[in-house]
């Protein structure tokens, strides 16, 4: 079976170039020039994964980005943005977008870097069904539940975006080890995010705001100054 874009850009020769670099690479393309067209799409055509443009019309994609991940929409986007601004992109990246491209750019290079995202999400789909036999992971007052993709703390349903919630997993399977940054890059978004070890920052202080009662002293998902991040249950668990 295709996978299936959907490509959102107000840019006719861009959305022309890509739909046809995606169709020659066995792609079924959706297309559309608005964000309000594109967050119809997406919530109603199930792509597998979103290319979306930053600035666009009736709703520019940050908007998109947020109100898709509102209504539980969890397909993956990649977010493509003309403006150099480390703001726009941290921003996007909050907000639920799962990697950024900045214009211009190659066909090829945007198609490597949907292949790469479609892997890693393919992957951890794997390795959720692989871990089935384990019906939960419990720290402290977290409970995550891997084959369902959901996390409660003290009983309450965590809100967690896919890399929120890839990330959160991922530091749970290896309570108490220390995972450096580079670590965390390479296993939840599975290729070198350019070096920009931000992004697990980011990841991690929205965990932290979801699951610590201190965000300055957090008793479950520590930093190991100089080296990285370590999951820990608030006796040490």
């Amino acid at each position: 079976m295709k996978n299936k874009v959907l490509v959102v850009d107000d840019e006719q020769s861009i959305v022309t170039l890509l739909q046809y670099n995606f169709e020659q690479a066995g792609f079924d393309c959706l297309t559309a020039m608005d964000g309000e067209e594109g967050k119809r799409l997406a919530e109603t055509e199930s792509p597998d994964i979103i290319v979306l443009d930053l600035m666009l019309p009736k709703l520019d994609g940050i908007d998109v980005c947020k109100q898709l991940r509102q209504n539980k929409v969890m397909t993956p986007i990649l977010m493509l943005t003309a403006k150099d601004d480390e703001f726009d992109k941290i921003l996007g990246l909050e907000l639920g977008a799962d990697d950024y491209m900045i214009k211009p750019f190659s066909p090829r290079e945007v198609i490597a870097r949907v292949k790469a995202i479609l892997r890693r999400t393919q992957m951890q789909s794997e390795q959720i069904e692989n871990t089935k036999d384990i019906e939960q992971i419990v720290i402290g007052d977290l409970i995550i539940y891997a084959e369902k993709h959901e996390a409660y703390f003290r009983g309450e349903l965590l809100e967690l975006t896919l890399k929120e919630f890839e990330l959160l997993l991922h530091l749970a399977q290896n309570n108490g080890r220390v995972l450096t940054r580079d670590q965390l890059l390479s296993a939840v978004w599975n290729y070198d995010f350019a070096g920009d070890t931000r992004i697990v920052d980011v990841h991690i202080s929205h965990l932290r705001e979801k699951i610590e009662d201190d965000t300055k002293k957090p008793m479950y998902i520590k930093t190991i100054r100089g080296l990285g991040y370590k999951m820990e249950g608030p006796k040490g668990e």
